[in-house]
């Protein structure tokens, strides 16, 4: 026998049936059969069909690549399977099956968090300590990074997967699933067209591109070009996003999973923004990235041996099973946070910030990885929003720091400065019930700030001032003021030590302040199911 135990892992979330042994000495060997619908999207009970005729075969070439590797009897020491998120018939099928097998070998059950696999997998392929984890697959888009125990949930999709949304324009334009590739393919041919850009803190929305990119292509605008901007405005979302948890967290490793990973596209955006901010950058093989049991068993193998097994009765799958639900039980208690440095010169998501004396000059610097045209547009947009609300919110009663100087051709904005740190460096319960008295005036004066992270927002011994609006906008609606709050409390889950204390205190504050529907709307954000 191997070292470290030999596990059989078993997938089948939606479209993949597959099988897969991982052996510490030889790899893993993967067999897929992958339900490819005739035309439109996943059927589920079709895939549910396929699945049901395709385990029994994956998972048979899967044992007897284990049988050739030893003479051992029986010839893995665990199966491992995918608990969910995914379509609940087709994670009955697998969990099913996994049942069965563990029984008939008298072996262990090892439940796996499909997300978690996925993200998993590149860490152990990586060799990174605790990077920022990417995930973009066909019906989920997170960021996460692992911090008091759990992957936490540092930005995602407020709707609808990433995946899912190209299918859902391929599908409009006649194109059969997967959509990801034919938009690959077909965006080689086209020319940039502008779509909208939705980023909230570190979450996004895709709801609204896919209804503008079906209004292009039926307004007659070629669907090669309507591919580019898919693929450029998704895409760079994701890449914002990812970086603006690389500076939250102050993390400078980021890997990538699932399926939507596989574009060329994507990658070499995300590498080039990692290369622009000095940061390491790792994509597995595309086998690793799309649904595969590979993942399963690795990760299967890893929580073996830190004794996270399940018996029969705890099996059951769970369709909505989100990442940051899984107590990860196989890693110390490192954290993705390592904490931002001050200097007098510091690379945030978004800009270049540099300190001289009493004033901060803020530029707003190309990014490479962005369509030129997207670029311009954003760096231009911001600047002014940014500029104009840090003076509004002044006038309304929160501290912020004065605008003295601002070059929207250039993309650069003079402030005074503020503050000794970053909130961030020095969280109390105090200051975090101060942000949510802040945040409840903005909303009164129907600002939104956008992007209230704990690294947005300077202290000192005095006050709690609010910076850099470049995300921020007017509205009018409850929606907007409570994602203001699911931003900032996503970002107490990833850095603070007791985020729970710093939520409640922060609750308060906003309350004390504020109106309690946007506290309502809030909760109803948190419940959403965010797989689709």
């Amino acid at each position: 026998m191997s070292d470290r135990p030999r596990v059989l892992g078993i997938e089948g979330t939606a479209w993949a049936a597959s099988a897969a042994v991982y052996d510490p000495g030889e790899g893993v060997s993967i067999e897929t059969d992958a339900y490819q619908p005739e035309s439109g999207g996943i059927d589920p009970s079709e895939a549910a069909e396929h699945m049901h005729n395709a385990i029994p075969k994956v998972v048979g070439t899967a044992l007897d690549h284990a049988a050739g590797l030893s003479d051992d009897d029986p010839p893995i020491d665990a199966v491992a399977f995918s608990r969910g998120p995914g379509l609940g018939p087709c994670l009955r099928i697998v969990g099913t099956a996994a049942r069965a097998l563990a029984q008939s070998l008298d072996v262990p059950l090892i439940g796996v968090n499909h997300m978690v696999a996925h993200l998993e997998i590149g860490r152990h392929r990586s060799g990174f300590d605790s990077p920022v984890c990417l995930n973009a697959s066909g019906a989920n888009a997170h960021v996460l990074g692992f911090h008091n125990g759990r992957y936490q949930v540092l930005g995602e999709t407020m709707d609808t997967g990433a995946g899912n949304a190209i299918d859902k324009f391929t599908r409009h334009v006649g194109w059969s699933h997967p959509g990801g590739p034919k938009v690959e393919e077909a965006a080689r041919d086209g020319e940039y067209t502008e779509l909208p850009y939705v980023v909230k803190g570190m979450d996004f929305s895709f709801s609204g591109i896919m209804s503008a990119a079906k209004q292009e292509y039926d307004g007659g605008t070629p669907v090669e070009d309507v591919c580019v901007g898919l693929q450029e405005t998704i895409f760079a979302m994701l890449t914002e996003v990812a970086e603006r948890a690389l500076s939250l967290t102050g993390s400078d490793e980021l890997v990538l999973g699932g399926g939507v990973g596989q574009n060329e596209r994507l990658r070499e955006m995300l590498a080039l923004m990692c290369e622009q901010r000095g940061a390491q950058f790792y994509a597995p093989e595309p086998r690793f990235l799309r649904d595969n049991a590979g993942m399963i068993a690795v990760l299967g193998a890893t929580m073996y041996e830190a004794g996270d097994t399940i018996g029969i009765d705890e099996s059951g799958i769970d369709s909505d099973f989100r990442p940051d639900q899984v107590p990860v039980t196989w890693r110390d208690e490192e954290s993705v946070a390592r904490g931002a440095v001050e200097s007098d010169r510091q690379q945030g998501a978004e800009a270049t910030v540099r300190i001289e004396g009493d004033r901060v000059y803020k530029e707003r610097a190309p990014k490479t990885y962005r369509h030129p045209d997207l670029d311009a547009r954003l760096r231009r947009e911001r600047t002014t929003l940014e500029a104009r609300l840090t003076s509004e919110a002044r006038r309304n009663g929160v501290p912020t720091p004065l605008v003295l100087d601002v070059d929207r051709r250039e993309a650069t904005i003079t402030f005074e400065r503020v503050g000794r740190s970053d909130l961030q460096a020095d969280l109390t319960e105090e200051r975090v019930r101060t942000v949510g008295k802040h945040l409840a005036a903005l909303h009164a004066a129907g600002i939104v700030h956008g992007d209230p992270t704990t690294r947005n927002i300077r202290i000192d011994d005095r006050r709690v001032y609010m910076i850099d609006f470049g995300l921020g906008y007017y509205s009018d609606h409850v929606e907007d003021y409570a994602m203001d709050l699911h931003v900032f409390e996503q970002s107490l889950d990833g850095t603070a030590a007791d985020p729970s204390a710093m939520r409640a205190a922060f609750e308060d504050g906003y309350a004390a302040a504020g109106e309690q529907r946007v506290l309502d709307q809030l909760r109803e954000i948190e419940g959403r199911g965010r797989y689709q």
